[in-house]
């Protein structure tokens, strides 16, 4: 999303300019130290040199302090490039298909989508509909109880017959039959339609949800 992505490169400009203006008010500072301890080693009394000890930590410790912000000043570029990196990583996947393992879809204009496998047939398979809140607000039969991976859609409709607001929803599934309980797994999949930087993590929007880079476990060509 381009909003997305320039308040993040606007977070990020902000950050380098803090540091880079740390580090030109402590070269000033520097420099006025050295000037000033350099004027009174020219004046102080050779009969009475003064003690150089406090100089000296002051000196190591305006030392230590410039290495740290050159530190910090290669840490955010390093971290910088990567977001790059990730962001590129992620436009080539507009168009294809990805997978990933989370149970968590995102509910946006009455349809929220995600994918269950099951380990074997099942004579018995509930789904379940959670809200952030962690409260049902759906639960019924699994439209399709054989072994293997299947689609399911909710329409947004709870068990009341309500509509359920827009948000985030997280989907579980229950299986069983003769022999007893049935494996059942729950993940997101779909079309890649763009990619996103929200606060240094890069997501790809799927439908309405938007699944993290690095939570993608398999990526196809086909729709």
């Amino acid at each position: 999303m381009v909003d997305a992505t320039s308040s993040t490169t606007a977070t990020s400009n902000t950050a380098s300019s803090a540091t880079a203006n740390d580090a030109a008010s402590l070269t000033g500072d520097y420099t006025t130290f050295l000037n000033l301890l350099t004027a009174q080693i020219k004046n102080q009394d050779p009969l009475s040199p003064m003690d150089t000890t406090e100089w000296t930590n002051q000196l190591v410790q305006y030392s230590s302090v410039e290495q740290q912000l050159k530190a910090n000043q290669y840490l955010s570029a390093l971290v910088n490039s990567g977001a790059q990196d990730q962001m590129s990583q992620g436009a080539n996947l507009i168009g294809k298909t990805v997978s990933a393992d989370l149970d968590t879809a995102t509910l946006t204009n009455g349809q929220a989508s995600w994918q269950y496998a099951l380990g074997g047939d099942a004579t018995a398979a509930t789904v379940t509909i959670k809200d952030s809140d962690g409260n049902v607000v759906w639960s019924g039969d699994a439209p399709d109880k054989s072994s293997g991976v299947h689609n399911f859609t909710w329409d947004g409709t709870t068990s009341s017959g309500a509509a359920a607001p827009a948000g985030d929803y997280t989907l579980s599934v229950t299986a069983s039959n003769v022999a007893g309980g049935v494996d059942a797994a729950v993940g997101l999949s779909g079309v890649v339609s763009s990619v996103q930087n929200n606060s240094g993590t890069v997501e790809l929007m799927v439908g309405g949800t938007a699944i993290p880079l690095s939570s993608v476990s398999a990526v196809t060509t086909g729709s």
